[in-house]
């Protein structure tokens, strides 16, 4: 039950993100790089405050974490933000979790994770079932958009694997990630804006990024971390494909987006799949 109640709280975290990203750049209040850095920037802050205040890591976050963890996480923050200007939000989200399932069901296969039928039987209904939800709204990818949302997923599925190594005090873990990709992003910043340049970030902008990357990547990313010990990479990757179905559901209440039966099948048939996979014992 504590594992799947945190799963859930992570999924909703990821799913709240991806609807802040969509609200700033769809609306022009922030540039994607921009949203980037703040992101990850107020990310590191909040996480290496509350890591500090925890006991025996006052000294211990540069210790926590990974260089390889901090280089996936900007690898999938910052093409998943240049991605979303040229692609729609359906076919994104498509290729984003399908790129994070290929790369975590490959890794715990090669690992030799393997799956019931039930179990690959509940795989190939969430698979279908996100699909099905997408579906009206896939339109042919720009091929630079899609070759950077697919970038995108596979740093997500190496983050989430680099995650289950050593899942001890995750918010350590979080903390020295994101700490050892702020350097990193501020170093690149000069180039990029020089080469890429973008307009002052509104102050909506900059509100949406601190709070993308306080709450729901920074917190949401340390719920995953403490969730990720109880979960095999292939299941990890298989609960990921409830956050498009989530994300829509944040579009509805925030954006005022339609609710339809294709939703409401779509859903359920997600879920129905992922009971199946996650939580379906080994041995039936």
């Amino acid at each position: 039950m504590r594992t799947l109640l945190l799963t859930l709280a992570a999924l909703i975290a990821f799913a709240a993100n991806s609807v802040l990203t969509r609200i700033g750049l769809t609306l022009g209040e922030i540039g994607p790089w921009s949203f980037t850095l703040i992101r990850l920037l107020s990310g590191a802050i909040i996480l290496t405050t509350l890591a500090q205040h925890k006991a025996g890591t006052r000294h211990n976050v540069w210790h926590s974490g990974s260089w390889r963890g901090a280089i996936a996480l900007l690898i999938y923050a910052s093409f998943f933000s240049y991605a979303y200007l040229s692609l729609p939000a359906g076919t994104g989200a498509l290729i984003l979790f399908a790129m994070v399932q290929v790369t975590m069901l490959g890794a715990g296969l090669i690992s030799g994770e393997r799956f019931s039928k039930i179990q690959w039987l509940g795989t190939g209904l969430a698979m279908g079932g996100l699909v099905y939800l997408l579906t009206p709204n896939i339109a042919p990818p720009s091929p630079l958009g899609a070759l950077l949302m697919a970038l995108a997923g596979i740093g997500w599925g190496i983050y989430s694997l680099l995650g289950r190594q050593n899942t001890i005090d995750p918010t350590a873990q979080t903390a020295g990630n994101f700490l050892r990709a702020a350097p990193i992003i501020i170093i690149l910043s000069t180039p990029i804006f020089f080469t890429l340049p973008e307009t002052t970030p509104a102050v909506n902008g900059i509100i949406l990024a601190v709070i993308s990357g306080a709450l729901t990547s920074g917190l949401g990313y340390v719920i995953w971390y403490a969730a990720l010990k109880s979960l095999s990479a292939t299941r990890a990757g298989v609960a990921q494909l409830s956050v498009p179905p989530l994300a829509a559901f944040g579009g509805i209440l925030f954006l005022n987006e339609p609710v339809d039966l294709r939703f409401t099948l779509a859903t359920l048939i997600i879920f129905t799949g992922i009971i199946l996979a996650v939580l379906w014992p080994k041995n039936l």
